[in-house]
C-alpha cells in the first residue's frame, strides 16, 4: 500500500515545509520512490527544491480544477527518486473553485491515485480550509510539526478535532504518525518545557528526534536546496536523517 503522509499544522512558521521537503529527500535517498505534493499556495516546497514556481506552465492548481493532466505537471529533482507536484499562488483560487464541485473533499484523493510512488508527502497550507481537508481525506497518516516556543499547542486541539471528524466521515484509515518538535534549542528552558508539555499530551506519538534551530537549515531553501545538498554535516541534516529513520520504522 502507498503511504501518504500529510504534514500539517494550521499555525504558520513551525517548520512544516522544511520538514516535508527534507523528510521527502531523505526517504528518497533511502531508495524509496517519493512524491512531494506542494499543497500550500505559497509554493515554498516547490522553490525549496530549486524549481522556479513563477515560470511553470501548469501546477497542482490546474490539475485540481481540471485544466491539466497530472502527468503534465510532475517535476523531477536532483534525486532520481524524488519528484514534485508543484504549486504557486494560483492554488489559492482552488479553495474557492472547489466549493462548487461535487466530491470536493475527495478531489485530491482521486488525482493522486494516478501517482506511481512508494510514499507521498503532502505539504499542507497553514490553515484548516478545503485544501487541508483534501489532504487529510487522502492521507494514511498525519505528521504534525510543533515549534518549541510559546503557544506551541495553541490550535492543536482544533486540528485534532478535525482529524477525528475526517476519520469518522471521510477517511477511517487516517492515523497520527507522530509529532515532531522543531526549532528546538536545548540551551533554553522554554524548549524543554514545551517538550514536556507535548509529551504529556501526545505520549509515544512524539518522535524522539527533535529538529534543532539551525542556521544552515534556515538558509537552505534560499539556495533551492535540501539541507542534505546544502550542508550534509550540519545538525539540521543529521536531525532529519534520524527523523526519516523513525518515520520508516513507524511505517514498517
Amino acid at each position: 500500500m502507498v503511504e501518504i503522509i500529510a504534514v500539517t499544522n494550521q499555525k504558520g512558521g513551525v517548520g512544516k515545509t522544511t520538514t516535508a521537503v527534507n523528510l521527502a529527500a531523505q526517504l528518497a535517498a533511502d531508495k524509496r520512490r517519493v512524491m512531494l505534493v506542494d499543497l500550500d499556495p505559497q509554493g515554498n516546497a516547490t522553490s525549496s527544491l530549486g524549481i522556479n514556481k513563477a515560470t511553470l506552465p501548469a501546477t497542482l492548481y490546474d490539475v485540481l480544477v481540471g485544466k491539466a493532466e497530472l502527468s503534465a505537471i510532475v517535476q523531477a529533482t536532483t534525486n532520481p527518486n524524488l519528484f514534485v507536484l508543484p504549486s504557486n499562488p494560483n492554488l489559492a483560487e482552488a479553495e474557492v473553485q472547489l466549493v462548487n464541485m461535487s466530491g470536493r473533499e475527495q478531489r485530491l484523493a482521486r488525482i493522486l491515485q494516478q501517482v506511481d510512488a512508494d510514499i507521498l508527502i503532502i505539504d499542507c497550507p497553514p490553515a484548516l480550509g478545503l485544501l487541508t481537508i483534501n489532504a487529510l481525506t487522502t492521507a494514511t497518516s498525519v505528521l504534525i510539526p510543533v515549534q518549541s516556543e510559546y503557544f506551541a499547542l495553541e490550535g492543536l486541539g482544533q486540528l485534532l478535532n478535525t482529524i477525528q471528524l475526517i476519520r469518522e466521515r471521510l477517511n477511517p484509515r487516517l492515523e497520527i504518525l507522530g509529532v515532531v518538535l522543531t526549532m528546538f534549542n536545548k540551551r533554553m528552558v522554554l524548549s524543554e518545557q514545551v517538550q514536556q508539555e507535548v509529551q504529556k499530551h501526545f505520549g509515544d506519538k512524539v518522535f524522539k528526534t527533535v529538529i534543532p534551530r539551525n542556521v544552515r537549515l534556515a538558509e537552505a531553501p534560499s539556495f533551492g536546496k535540501t539541507i542534505f545538498e546544502h550542508d550534509k554535516w550540519s545538525k539540521g541534516a543529521r536531525a532529519y536523517k534520524h527523523l526519516a529513520e523513525e518515520v520508516s520504522r513507524r511505517l514498517g
